[in-house]
């Protein structure tokens, strides 16, 4: 309560789509606990423009930059607003945070609280609104008597009784009725002609009204517990209460409302009583495999996602799914519906941002530390387009745990940009190493060769490791990146954790750096893909840095994904280098000496990855491993690619079942746990170590 405080002060509120967003002016009343705001400062004498009940809101800052956050109240209305910098908006949030605590408490005295409540009171429309009129006893606000005043000091509010719950049950029951009678009578309508089953409008509302009704039992469910809780004083020790989960299997698809009924066990393909039959991984080799390069062939496949069709065929689907996703919903165990999918790996995707290896193997060709800063920036930056298969925003593939994926890249030696005055031979003895020579006594290649391995090391939670070596120009990179996804209404956010280590070992040189979060963004029209968020990049022993903004497309006006950032030397915090553009089209870079540098990424040439022949790989390898889901993708065949991925899934779970059983352990192949983090089994750097020390012994 010291911090409790009276302010006020201008923040932007959005409105709606029309007049967007707009100046107002805000007042928290600490003892009251509400927020209120005002036309100007001038009118706030006045009756309120609008006022917000704090006790049970939810304060929560956005993602979207660092000046908005928003105020979801427990009757359901939500303001959106917006600071004008991060310092105010972390004051505002702060404060509002603290009496909407106070006042939270304040209710429970009176009215105990369940103990856990993994839930958020979050609405885009309000009580208030036109199309929404209510006896008294039916507003959702009384019964968790949170109401517009202040409780009367020394008044308990009055236990709800169980005939009070029977009515709701009563109510609900007959909306559930209602529900199923517009289902139905929705199904029933012609499949063609005027006003058809399929209709947008229509699939919306039977999506809307489900996820409704789905919402209405939840809070039902926790009305009981809380009845049941009053009654005994407590809830039994170890209860939690959170959301049910969704009344229809979301591993079902459907089209117009109908079950999709897959082929019983008998008549499966082969293979997909293959999939399902493979040995436990850990029963298979777990030995690390060495893959030699020369039996990779350059790869041929060109999937890019931008067909249209399915996505428009499935909408039903979509909105079926949408139904059962609540805001904020962790998407990590949710079974998304097939057709949504890219037909490549998560892993073969990381190989996929690799695809400019040139302008990888450069970087160490920087003359000094400030050049190797830009470079590897530059090399960060070009590499997200590619990673993208087309403009349609699809999902790849989950891997499985075990997963692994191998390919590489030759670059001819001229393709490299070198340093002025510098190449790979002009550094002094000191800074050379020499790895053992070919023992066949074969000439040098006039390529360099860069490796790529991938594995997925965890899936609850979802981690994958890679790494990657040249091993020509003494460098290598290790990342680990767990995904978390989220629902977030009409788009899906998926947060990359993790980091990622560029070794240049010719220069004992580290660089550490992060990766942006990814959107998909308008998932029931034309979905596609934006990156947003701070990432960045550094080099202790040099002591330059790199701060990287991809930038999320505001509501009104601003260009799709822009990005922005800058090169420093921390000691003497100068910039060195400014870049800006867009990660999928021209960046510009314009250095301290007044140069500017543009690269248009659409004319960047590709390096084509090699991959081993499918009948070289092991079972687990993510192109054999996901072959029959990807070959039915590409015939169009989405019942029997859901038929393939349901028998890999199963199998997962099947495996992850028996080893809690049995408590084994599950077993890595070519990555292993470093603290938080994970490393190559066999990295450049401690190769190199090993033959200094070798070089050294033998002088």
């Amino acid at each position: 309560s010291d911090h409790m405080e009276n302010i006020c002060g201008y923040l932007m509120k959005y409105t709606n789509l029309v007049t967007g967003w707009q100046y107002r002016y805000f007042v928290l009343n600490n003892d009251a606990g509400l927020l209120e705001y005002f036309v100007n400062e001038q009118s706030r004498f006045l009756k309120p423009r609008g006022t917000l009940q704090l006790a049970g809101a939810v304060i929560s800052p956005s993602d979207e930059d660092s000046h908005t956050f928003t105020v979801n109240a427990a009757s359901g209305e939500q303001y959106k607003l917006r600071a004008t910098d991060a310092k105010e908006r972390q004051h505002w949030v702060s404060r509002l945070q603290i009496c909407t605590q106070h006042h939270t408490e304040a209710i429970g005295k009176n009215n105990p609280p369940l103990k856990s409540r993994s839930f958020s009171l979050a609405s885009q429309g309000s009580a208030n609104s036109p199309g929404v009129q209510r006896r008294p006893s039916q507003n959702a606000v009384s019964f968790f008597n949170v109401g517009h005043h202040r409780l009367p000091t020394g008044k308990r509010v009055p236990i709800m009784q169980p005939d009070h719950l029977v009515d709701v049950r009563e109510m609900m029951s007959q909306a559930e009725g209602q529900q199923r009678d517009l289902i139905r009578s929705i199904e029933c309508l012609p499949a063609s002609g005027h006003l058809t089953s399929l209709d947008q409008d229509l699939l919306m509302l039977k999506a809307t009204s489900m996820a409704t009704m789905n919402c209405l039992n939840d809070c039902f469910h926790i009305l009981q517990l809380q009845h049941a809780s009053q009654q005994k004083g407590s809830l039994p020790a170890g209860t939690t209460i959170s959301w049910l989960e969704p009344k229809i299997s979301l591993a079902n698809h459907f089209k117009n409302g109908a079950a999709q009924n897959f082929p019983a066990e008998i008549n499966k393909p082969a293979s997909v009583r293959e999939e399902q039959s493979i040995a436990e991984p850990c029963q298979l080799t777990r030995e690390p495999e060495e893959i030699n390069p020369d039996e990779e062939l350059e790869d041929i496949c060109d999937d890019k996602e931008d067909d249209l069709g399915a996505v428009e065929e499935q909408r039903s689907v979509i909105l079926h799914l949408l139904s059962q996703l609540k805001l904020g919903m962790d998407l990590t165990r949710v079974v998304l519906p097939t057709f949504i999918l890219e037909k490549r790996s998560l892993l073969e995707m990381y190989a996929d941002f690799m695809s400019h290896p040139d302008l990888f193997v450069a970087i160490t060709n920087g003359s000094n530390p400030e050049e190797r800063m830009i470079r590897f920036v530059e090399y960060y930056l070009t590499s997200f387009h590619e990673g993208r298969k087309g403009a349609i925003a699809k999902k790849p593939y989950n891997p499985i745990i075990g997963e692994t994926f191998h390919c590489s890249w030759r670059m001819p030696k001229s393709n490299v940009a070198t340093d002025a005055g510098t190449n790979s031979s002009a550094h002094s003895p000191s800074e050379q190493v020499t790895l053992p020579k070919d023992p066949e006594g074969r000439a040098e290649p006039d390529y360099y060769t860069v490796k790529f391995v991938a594995e997925q090391v965890s899936h609850h939670p979802p981690v994958s490791g890679f790494y990657a070596e040249c091993v020509e120009r003494n460098m290598c990179v290790n990342a680990h990146v767990w995904t978390k996804s989220k629902f977030l209404g009409m788009s899906i956010g998926v947060t990359m954790v993790g980091e990622g280590v560029l070794h240049l070992l010719e220069h004992g040189e580290e660089y550490t750096f992060s990766l942006p979060c990814a959107y998909a963004r308008s998932i029931l029209t034309v979905p596609w893909v934006e990156l947003g968020g701070k990432v960045n990049i550094n080099c202790a022993k040099t002591g330059y840095s790199a701060s990287i903004n991809f930038h999320t497309k505001p509501f009104y006006g601003g260009k799709l994904h822009r990005v922005t950032g800058e090169v420093k030397q921390n000691m003497t915090n100068t910039v060195v280098c400014r870049v800006q553009g867009e990660w999928n089209s021209v960046l510009e870079f314009t250095y301290s000496n007044g140069e500017t540098k543009y690269v248009d990424l659409t004319k960047l040439s590709v390096t084509r990855k090699r991959v081993r022949p499918l009948e070289k790989q092991g079972p687990f390898e993510s192109r054999r491993l996901w072959q029959h889901v990807t070959e039915s993708l590409r015939d169009g065949d989405i019942d029997k690619a859901t038929e393939h991925k349901r028998a890999l899934e199963e199998r997962q779970r099947n495996e992850e079942r028996l080893r809690a059983e049995t408590e084994t352990p599950w077993c890595t192949k070519y990555f292993l746990k470093d603290g938080d983090g994970w490393v190559y089994h066999k990295p450049l750097w401690k190769t190199v170590s090993a033959a200094q020390t070798q070089q050294t012994d033998s002088n």
